[in-house]
């Protein structure tokens, strides 16, 4: 009875790992198929004649990135470490690879998340203004499951945001309109498949990126729409850029401020092959 207990056992271990490689494997698909498209652009080098129509608080924060006299930038990889959680929720850990393309506006994230010390990983894929999110326990049983509608808006401010923090060298794109604010704060305004938002970016004294605000973004937990940030609260250099090191999510409720994520990057590669 006992070889049978843990033979039980045993099956039941490699169903729920497969489901989680299985399910990763949707994403690491449609991976494959951005990086053989994006492989065929032609590089070319980032210059101050490129830049010089940006508001200067723009200018001189893609100055202090190290974007200057380097590929233009088509696609990234990110990773992420940190935790997360929903209004009224507990904290759960997660780490999280993703891969953002900008010839045609894309976001593949995968997140894998812990909940109750139980494998629950999670999807985004946005495609040129369609957006999806799924979210399966072990892989196989979907606790999300939602696509289009005001998700397509949301991941759009969510695109622009990594944009501007972790792309910096692709805020030359001809789908952004600046609004010069003041010295330390532009406006952008990013349109993208007939989907329109907008951001206010501030900048600290050293030209970094340090808030990104906009009131375009809905909470997936009521479908309501909220002002949104992202405070940066530490820089580092990888690969000879200056990028942002830790960061948080911030929802602006009515009863008040509700950070939702704290997020560590662990690495970030422009163009990946």
């Amino acid at each position: 009875m006992l070889r049978i207990i843990l033979l039980l056992l045993a099956l039941i271990i490699i169903v729920l790992s497969l489901g989680n490689w299985y399910f990763e494997q949707y994403y690491k698909k449609d991976v494959r198929l951005n990086l053989s498209r994006v492989s065929k652009l032609q590089d070319e080098l980032l210059t101050e004649n490129d830049i010089r129509r940006l508001p200067p608080p723009v200018q001189q924060y893609l100055r202090y990135a190290g974007v200057l006299n380097k590929p233009k930038v088509h696609s990234v990889k990110i990773v992420f470490q940190g935790r997360m959680r929903g209004r009224d929720k507990d904290w759960f850990p997660f780490v999280s690879e993703q891969y953002n393309f900008f010839d045609v506006p894309t976001r593949l994230f995968f997140m894998k998340g812990k909940m109750f010390g139980l494998n629950v990983p999670g999807y985004h894929a946005f495609h040129n203004g369609e957006a999806s999110m799924q979210i399966k326990l072990f892989g196989w049983f979907p606790i999300v499951n939602i696509k289009g509608g005001v998700l397509n808006k949301t991941e759009t401010v969510t695109f622009f945001n990594e944009m501007c923090l972790l792309a910096p060298a692709t805020l030359i794109d001809k789908k952004i309109q600046w609004e010069l604010i003041d010295s330390s704060s532009a406006k952008a305004i990013y349109t993208n498949n007939g989907i329109t938002i907008s951001a206010t970016l501030y900048f600290d004294e050293l030209g970094r990126l340090a808030n990104f605000v906009s009131d375009d973004r809905s909470s997936i937990d009521d479908g309501k729409t909220y002002r949104f940030s992202t405070p940066v609260h530490a820089y580092k250099n990888l690969h000879g850029y200056n990028v942002i090191a830790r960061g948080d999510g911030v929802w602006h409720y009515p009863e008040g401020e509700f950070t939702y994520g704290n997020f560590i990057l662990k690495e970030v590669i422009y163009n990946p092959k």
